[in-house]
């Protein structure tokens, strides 16, 4: 593979090149010489654009979360319509999607990242999962503001059981991600008690459960 191939928009293309790495061989396989290799690129491609490879990471962590944060942004739309056992089911879907699972051991795999990420990203919290449950945290607290989640409900105890569990779920990829009935009945589980049973079709037309 040519080592001098001049790369468009080279920081998304080692980005890219890096998520194939880790989904393929995992953190243990993912080196600049690897990214590099896989970019078809000169590894001093990657030094040009980065101070190390540990600025790499971290920008490749938060470039991820990030859209991580424009997904959530679909499911606190959703507050009101459907059922909350239903958005959350299809939103833990989309954010546990192969790259983002595959990011968390590689954060707590290095600890210089780790270190880096806690600079770039103050408030604590493993990227990624963390994402996910403030999108979920949000959420809930959006339906509780509609009643369709109980007054009373421990909100933080209900995202630590669905992120959690989610990452659970979706982290075990042998040979596939969980069946959709796996994922409903895992929220379905969590939400018992805190989303109310209404006896009739709510404003949006459904029971909300």
């Amino acid at each position: 593979m040519p080592t001098g191939m001049h790369l468009r928009d080279a920081r998304q293309q080692l980005f890219e090149a890096a998520e194939r790495v880790l989904l393929r061989d995992g953190p243990n396989g993912l080196t600049s010489r690897a990214v590099t290799d896989e970019a078809g690129c000169a590894k001093g491609v990657l030094h040009r654009h980065f101070a190390d490879f540990d600025a790499f990471l971290t920008e490749l962590v938060l470039d991820r979360a990030a859209q991580l944060e424009r997904q959530a942004g679909a499911l606190r739309e959703s507050a009101g319509t459907g059922t909350v056992a239903g958005n959350l089911s299809s939103a833990l879907t989309t954010l546990f999607g192969p790259v983002p699972v595959a990011i968390v051991p590689l954060v707590t795999f290095r600890e210089e990242l780790r270190a880096r990420l806690r600079e770039a990203r103050p408030g604590g919290g493993i990227a990624i999962l963390a994402d996910v449950a403030a999108a979920v945290g949000a959420y809930l607290a959006d339906e509780r503001d509609r009643g369709r989640v109980a007054a009373d409900a421990d909100l933080d105890s209900l995202t630590l059981s669905l992120v959690g569990g989610g990452h659970l779920l979706f982290a075990d990829r042998d040979p596939d991600p969980p069946a959709e009935a796996t994922v409903d009945r895992l929220v379905t589980t969590v939400l018992a008690g805190a989303v109310p049973r209404r006896p009739g079709p709510d404003r949006t037309g459904d029971s909300g459960a």
